[in-house]
């Protein structure tokens, strides 16, 4: 798997880039990196990371994935705050899917270091 790019669309191998998170070897230095990763974890139908990466306030008990959505790609369209000097941050993308998109704006916080999902929003389309 280490000559295909990511899911998440850095240039990077999976290897390099989010298959480093996955596995546990490194965290995920901001909350765009995360997002990334869990996008990447979707795509591989890795429920743990994304359990372990959910901010424990809203984290839910059990995740059970569609195993008929194939994802076909990611796009960030907004990055604020999230940083190694920030405790919180967001970030909007838009989520290809076989037969459509998804768009939401996803919040992050710090918890005990490591980034966290905590919950997302779907804002509306604009033309």
């Amino acid at each position: 798997m280490t000559s295909r790019t990511c899911p998440c669309g850095l240039p990077a191998s999976y290897d390099a880039c989010c298959g480093r998170f996955h596995g546990g070897s490194a965290a995920a230095p901001t909350a765009e990196l995360l997002m990334r990763s869990r996008y990447s974890a979707f795509v591989k139908g890795d429920t743990g990371y994304l359990l372990r990466t959910w901010h424990p306030r809203t984290r839910p008990g059990h995740l059970e994935l569609d195993p008929g959505t194939r994802w076909t790609g990611l796009e960030i369209l907004d990055a604020t705050d999230g940083s190694a000097f920030h405790s919180s941050g967001s970030v909007t993308f838009r989520a290809s899917y076989r037969g459509g998109s998804l768009l939401e704006r996803s919040r992050f916080e710090r918890v005990d270091g490591a980034w966290a999902y905590v919950d997302g929003e779907f804002p509306e389309e604009r033309e």
